[in-house]
Formats: structure tokens, sequence, C-alpha cells
């Protein structure tokens, strides 16, 4: 039954939609936030206010997606994970979250590949911009010839130019811009540096005076 309701609900007016949603998938939506004509079913669902998934945006697979206010998902996104639980996959990563969290004021743009088979978060005022970036959390690990993941972290103020791809266990600390087809494979610590290259490395101090790193809402005119 709740297949057919997935179905239906795709092509319901928003406000009918909205509380389907509430009502029988017991998703937490903020009446002034809005699911484009998009394919969106995590476990649970939480969107805060005027956060919105844009159209043609499919996402499955997760435990949980998380948008903060005024976070925004755009078009064409592919959002897929592993749901936990007992499985022959990942059994040996008990701790591992499927799950993406959207800071404030952050927005993914359009047509990326995002792999939350281990927790992805993206901190508040922060860009992942362009066009077909990658996030990948889970590999083969070759030594135990086995599936594996780990978490990938965006900091607060980032700028992820276009086709990066960020693999699992790599960290874009706070005020820092992943250039353009840039390899993230680490976790890196240090703020206001531009990260570039196949694999990334730190190739030149930001000045921490630049307006992309104080404004006070996400939206860049």
């Amino acid at each position: 039954m709740k297949q057919i309701l997935k179905l239906v609900s795709v092509l319901l007016p928003w406000p009918l939609r909205r509380w389907l949603l509430q009502t029988v998938f017991g998703y937490k939506i903020h009446p002034t936030s809005r699911i484009g004509l998009c394919w969106i079913w995590p476990q649970h669902l939480i969107l805060e206010e005027h956060s919105r998934i844009g159209h043609l945006t499919v996402c499955k697979g997760l435990d949980l997606l998380h948008l903060m206010p005024y976070a925004l998902i755009g078009r064409g996104n592919w959002i897929t994970g592993f749901p936990s639980g007992p499985a022959v996959h990942f059994s040996h990563q008990p701790e591992r979250v499927p799950q993406l969290v959207l800071g404030a004021h952050s927005a993914i743009t359009n047509r990326h590949l995002i792999d939350c088979t281990s927790s992805v978060t993206i901190g508040s005022f922060t860009t992942f911009a362009g066009f077909q970036s990658q996030i990948l959390t889970h590999s083969i690990d070759l030594a135990p010839c086995r599936q594996s993941s780990a978490p990938v972290v965006i900091g607060d103020y980032c700028f992820i130019g276009t086709n990066c791809v960020l693999l699992g266990g790599s960290t874009l600390p706070n005020f820092s811009v992943l250039g353009a087809k840039s390899l993230l494979n680490k976790a890196f610590t240090e703020p206001y540096y531009l990260y570039a290259g196949v694999p990334a490395r730190p190739v030149k101090a930001i000045p921490r005076e630049y307006a992309y790193f104080s404004r006070p809402v996400g939206f860049v005119n």
C-alpha cells in the first residue's frame, strides 16, 4: 500500500502531498518548505523552514535526509545509500549512519551524484556548486575483500567547484575552496585555503576578508 501511495503522491498538489508525507510517512516538513516533482524517500525526512528540493532529484536508501533552514538541493541530483540494519554488506561497521545533513543556507546545485552509504555532513553557508561532482563514501577494501565505508565532512562557508570527487574519509575544513575537477581523498584541517589537484592539496591561502566567508544569507546574486 505504501508503495502505491508513494507513486500517487508525486503527482499530488504540494499542500496535499505534504499532508500525506507527514501523516502517513511521519516526515517532519515545515510549512514554508517544498519538494518538487521528484522521488524523495529516506527513512526519515526533516525539512526545516524555507528549505527546498528541486525537480527530478532522487533520494533513496538513506536513514535520514535533513535540510536545515534555507538549505537547498537543486534539480536532477542522485542521492543514494545503503540502509542500516542486518545485511551482509557493511556488517563489520555497525556504527555506520547512511544520512545526508545539509546545514543552514547551504546548497547542492544541479546534477550531482552523492553516495550516502556512510554519513555526509555539509556545514552552513556552503555551496556544492557546478555540475557532475561526486561524493563516494563506500568502496571495496581490497585487503579483506569486502565493502567498507567512511563519512565525508564538508565544513561551513565552503565552496566546491564543478566536477569534483570527494572520497570516504575526506574532510574539507571550514572557509575552504575545493578547485574544479579536484579529488579530495584526505581529511584536511587548515581553514582559509584553496585545495586543488588530483589528489587535492593545499595550494594557497585565501584572504579571510572575502565577503563569501561572512555573508548573512546563502544565496549569492
